[in-house]
């Protein structure tokens, strides 16, 4: 009994010591960062249109290239039904519209054949934004009875040609540059040059020449027949609208110009064979 005793008492110390011994923490793996739940995927919402400003009483001065006239007529149309403002334009080919803008000093917007006939009256230009690409090409009769596949062909023999003025339209630069760049200036059969490019399809579907360098949209199925040209493609321009220094109105002025990027003008350009620019 007594050689338990000792025993007993170290088995009791013992006990007692790991008792008092603070017990290790348990192992645990660091919690990862919290990751925010991704938001829910959802479609674009549609751009919301707001409604038109009512600017009855208010007018706009406008000068554009006479090629344009078909569907910037409805443009200007559908911008005065929305908003009440009265729209008056100008029509007339580049150096007659330049002239006037130089002289008189007034209107709010040139609509340009080409964003180098904005150049010369490029001191009161306050902005220019690129609305469509200007297209032009060779249409001849329609069958294309002297078989014209591109402007090389222009120079034949008894292919008679009619262009516009290059003296006071973008077609009319376009078409010379071409007879340069193709070596045919010296020989191809000018007839004569038009003020406009719609002048140039009446000539030809009146028989007064069997082809003509044209503006694309200006060409109908009556009138004419467009050859399928890929040369012709070097040559595209842009149409931008110019808003003027002198613009007398600027409420006016700022809502035809977020009118002119609408679905509705586009829509308008499109129509006529215009293609949107890039």
């Amino acid at each position: 009994m007594k050689k338990t005793l000792p025993l007993l008492a170290a088995l009791l110390l013992a006990l007692l010591a790991a008792g008092c011994s603070p017990a290790a923490p348990a192992e645990t793996t660091p919690a990862a960062p919290a990751t925010p739940a991704a938001p829910a995927e959802t479609a674009p919402a549609p751009v919301e249109e707001t409604a038109p400003a009512d600017l009855t009483g208010h007018t706009l001065m406008i000068f554009c290239g006479a090629g344009m006239k078909d569907p910037f007529a409805q443009i200007a149309q559908a911008f005065q039904d929305q908003t009440g403002c009265v729209v008056e334009v100008s029509y007339a080919n580049a150096a007659q519209i330049q002239t006037q803008i130089n002289t008189a000093q007034e209107g709010d917007f040139f609509i340009a054949g080409s964003e180098q006939e904005v150049k010369p009256v490029a001191e009161l230009v306050e902005s220019s934004t690129p609305l469509v690409r200007h297209i032009p090409v060779i249409a001849v009769q329609i069958g294309n009875p002297l078989g014209i596949t591109g402007p090389a062909d222009l120079a034949g023999e008894g292919v008679r040609v009619v262009i516009g003025d290059p003296e006071a339209t973008p077609i009319g630069k376009i078409a010379v540059q071409v007879f340069a760049d193709f070596g045919i200036s010296d020989t191809v059969n000018i007839l004569s040059n038009t003020a406009t490019a719609p002048a140039m399809t009446t000539a030809l579907a009146a028989d007064e020449c069997d082809a003509i360098l044209v503006w694309k949209e200006n060409v109908n199925d009556q009138q004419g027949e467009i050859v399928d040209c890929p040369e012709m493609e070097a040559y595209i321009k842009t149409i931008p609208a110019a808003r003027l220094t002198c613009s007398a109105d600027e409420a006016a002025a700022d809502a035809f110009s977020a009118f002119l990027n609408s679905q509705t003008a586009w829509d308008i350009w499109t129509s006529y064979g215009y293609e949107l620019a890039e």
